[in-house]
């Protein structure tokens, strides 16, 4: 079984990689549907959805570990 420490480690690795691109994304995306945003907002928005990312990934790989572990009685 993964450790908390590893679980948290690999969501943080796998969603802050994403944080970089969700930043380059708004840079392309937004001009084209119109949406202005300064970079500091750009950047606030990205890190917004990054911590919930990376919450989420953690809370589901803790329960995957939890429900697929392998019980001794």
């Amino acid at each position: 079984m993964q450790s908390r420490k590893a679980s948290l480690l690999e969501v943080s690795l796998n969603v802050g990689t994403g944080y970089f691109l969700a930043l380059a994304t708004q840079a392309v995306v937004f001009p084209w549907l119109g949406i202005e945003v300064s970079l500091w907002e750009g950047a606030g928005l990205a890190g917004i959805f990054t911590g919930i990312s990376i919450l989420r990934g953690y809370v589901f790989r803790r329960a995957f570990n939890y429900f697929t572990e392998e019980r001794t009685v």
